[in-house]
């Protein structure tokens, strides 16, 4: 495939994506008193798996932890799952300052909230998704929201000193991550998403002192059930960041799911009009049932 080709098809996946209407929740709760600090609902659609209630699917959207990117744009993605039986919660959380270029998140709101938001999970959960399961909760995210995916499930793993660990596994049934962010030293290398590694990290220092703190492939291995789904035509997020962090999975004697799919780049994971949203939740129905 020319580079013509490939630019191309990537930009008719991203034109594709976002064409979707913004899908309204059931209902939305704050998890905190920040304006970004909520959670939307969805409650199932149909029955999609062998009956009982619902399980939980946490969706974390992407966009490289940079504010312009919020829950909305993933708000479709969070439908079709309601739409194949699962309950969904949809969590925003605190991105980088919007002034001027983006900058990728907060060093430490960002991770401040994604763990409270996990925290408050089950109890939001009984309360905004009646009938759901939330005993039966599976974690999914899209590039930057994959790695917070994958490191909400390892917060056990934190080092000591750190204010996000925990003393037990996350309540997870599994992790399904799509295109993520999960090794942070071969995605700085690669420059991914214009150095949003580094810049959620606070630049050059941060980065080596905060990587143990945040980094995917550094928390292994997390004892939870853990996929991840990857195109193989992705530019935005290349393979070589999904298979360094199975490589490192392996290495520290846990065996991660890696679904790798021909011809497809980094948004139709999360595009209801593409195949490749169908296997995503297939993956997920794997773990939640």
């Amino acid at each position: 495939m020319t580079d013509d080709v490939a630019a191309a098809r990537a930009a008719a996946e991203e034109e594709s994506v976002f064409s979707h209407p913004p899908v309204d929740p059931d209902a939305t709760a704050a998890y905190g008193d920040d304006p970004d600090q909520l959670i939307d609902f969805y409650v199932p659609r149909a029955t999609g798996g062998p009956g009982g209630p619902a399980p939980v699917v946490v969706v974390l959207h992407g966009g490289a932890w940079r504010a312009p990117y919020d829950r909305r744009h993933i708000s479709p993605f969070a439908g079709f799952l309601a739409r194949r039986g699962f309950a969904v919660a949809s969590v925003e959380y605190r991105r980088g300052a919007s002034g001027g270029a983006p900058v990728a998140g907060r060093w430490p709101e960002t991770f401040d909230d994604v763990a409270a938001a996990l925290d408050a999970l089950p109890e939001l959960a009984r309360r905004h998704l009646p009938g759901a399961d939330p005993r039966r909760m599976v974690a999914t995210g899209h590039s930057a929201g994959g790695h917070l995916a994958l490191w909400a499930a390892a917060r056990h793993l934190l080092p000591a000193d750190a204010p996000w660990r925990t003393d037990r596994p996350a309540p997870l049934r599994g992790v399904v991550a799509l295109a993520p962010i999960a090794d942070f030293a071969v995605a700085d290398k690669l420059d991914v998403c214009g150095g949003a590694v580094r810049q959620l990290l606070g630049g050059d220092e941060g980065f080596v002192e905060r990587q143990p703190y945040a980094d995917p492939a550094l928390l292994l291995p997390t004892g939870i059930a853990t996929t991840v789904v990857q195109g193989l035509t992705d530019a935005d997020v290349p393979q070589a960041v999904a298979e360094s962090y199975a490589e490192a999975a392996a290495k520290a004697g846990e065996v991660v799911g890696l679904t790798l799919l021909e011809d497809v780049g980094h948004f139709p994971l999360i595009d209801p009009a593409a195949d490749a949203c169908a296997v995503v939740a297939e993956e997920i129905a794997q773990l939640a049932w």
